[in-house]
């Protein structure tokens, strides 16, 4: 089953988009430091079950269009730049998925433009009010101590461009080292060090610290929340115990033999969630 490319504008930018399979839309929004082929393996189950995904890079990273205003990355401008791709695809509405900062933008993309959200899957991802809460609490805060890093100029985009720290941050999170290959690693790589994507991957840390994000408007979709315990980067304690108050139709997994990658440490069962959550 072959992947195809292309790129569509979206509104203010142009994103790539990675796509295979026909059927009902699943659209899956990666996280940091990734790039679209995070969920390779995701999208080539789902199109065998008779769903279409779509994958993008997000907005400024690997082969989408950069921006070069930092509060150009705020949140609220890039769930407008997905709603924008929902409409550049043709699709009246599209189930999601998102992890890690895709998840974030997946919950403000449900809030702000509810009628393109069929049904949402968060894999370990903070709900953006939750986790603004969270940050009050010395628990998050030390998980978060990179955020604090990426506010200091140039040296963030110098790091995050160097192997060690990538495989640090990709593979050094995942349970089952083995789930990443050096093939893998050099792809991500690949995508963060073209030109000007790691700048736009930290601006959308800077961003937030000045544009907090928000999800102000409850999500009102069916969501599955995902979430693997052994998370060094979420506290799962202060993102999920009050989430149903936000996201009043929710339902939470969590397993303890993965961690912040949980499509990577369970491919299989995650994929058998999203296609059963899915097709119900």
């Amino acid at each position: 089953m072959n992947i195809s490319h292309r790129r569509l504008n979206v509104g203010r930018l142009s994103l790539h988009v990675a796509e295979v399979g026909q059927g009902p839309a699943v659209l899956c929004l990666h996280g940091f430091p990734a790039y679209w082929a995070d969920f390779r393996e995701q999208m080539l189950a789902l199109a065998g079950a008779g769903f279409r995904a779509i994958a993008p890079d997000l907005p400024g990273y690997a082969q989408s269009d950069k921006l070069s205003d930092t509060l150009a990355y705020r949140s609220t401008l890039l769930a407008d730049d997905l709603a924008g791709l929902i409409r550049a695809l043709g699709l009246p509405s599209a189930h999601v998925i998102g992890h890690d900062w895709g998840g974030t933008l997946a919950y403000c993309l449900a809030s702000q433009h509810p009628q393109l959200v069929e049904r949402l899957v968060i894999l370990n991802a903070g709900h953006p009010e939750l986790f603004r809460l969270a940050l009050r609490h010395p628990a998050q805060l030390i998980k978060s101590w990179y955020m604090f890093l990426f506010q200091l100029p140039w040296l963030p985009e110098w790091l995050v461009q160097r192997r060690n720290v990538l495989a640090l941050a990709l593979r050094g999170m995942l349970v089952r080292k083995e789930a990443m290959s050096e093939a893998e690693l050099d792809g991500y790589l690949s995508a963060m060090r073209t030109p000007g994507a790691a700048r736009s991957a930290v601006s959308y840390y800077r961003a937030a610290f000045r544009a907090p994000v928000r999800a102000k408007r409850a999500v009102a979709q069916d969501t599955l929340v995902l979430w693997g315990e052994r998370d060094t980067a979420l506290s799962a304690r202060l993102l999920l115990t009050d989430l149903s108050e936000y996201v009043p139709h929710v339902r939470v997994e969590r397993f303890q033999d993965a961690g912040h990658w949980i499509h990577r440490d369970l491919p299989e069962l995650v994929n058998q969630r999203l296609i059963a959550f899915f097709q119900s």
